[in-house]
């Protein structure tokens, strides 16, 4: 997998049916993650005080051992970073062509004025974990929350 390349990217129910399945481009692969750009396919939908936009950019980053994808949007007029949507899951397996991830219901938005948002919480708490995996999916979303308060801040 190299830059430009097409992907296949698969978010997968805890059961592992695809829940949602989408076309990007390899931007940079590195050992432990892949970077992908893909575009928003959705008509212009509110969120989060943002207004998401059909063809805005994401750039999606994805790692193989980690308990989470980071999404940074862009803007599809200005190309000006709208936020970011983390994604708490298992980690990505990355193969040939496809990058795809159990997701774990929880989210992170961040706001580029630096607000934090933990999104679907009663959904997570409504998974069938084991409490292995449920510990790893909160210290993912800790990590991340400090990860964007030191680069923030």
């Amino acid at each position: 997998m190299k830059a430009g390349d097409p992907v296949t990217v698969s978010k997968l129910s805890l059961d592992g049916t695809i829940a949602w399945q989408y076309e990007g481009r390899v931007l940079r692969r590195e050992p432990d993650a892949v970077a992908l750009e893909a575009l928003f396919d959705h008509p212009d939908t509110p969120f989060q005080g943002t207004l998401l936009k059909q063809g805005d950019r994401f750039v999606e980053t994805f790692y193989t051992g980690r308990w989470y994808n980071i999404f940074e949007i862009h803007d599809r007029d200005d190309g000006q970073v709208k936020g970011w949507y983390c994604n708490i899951g298992r980690p990505a397996v990355v193969s040939e062509g496809s990058v795809s991830y159990v997701d774990l219901a929880l989210d992170l938005w961040v706001s580029t004025d630096g607000k934090q948002t933990v999104l679907d919480e009663d959904e997570f708490d409504g998974l069938e974990l084991d409490e292995a995996a449920r510990r790893q999916a909160c210290a993912a979303l800790a990590e991340l929350q400090q990860a964007f308060r030191r680069d923030m801040g």
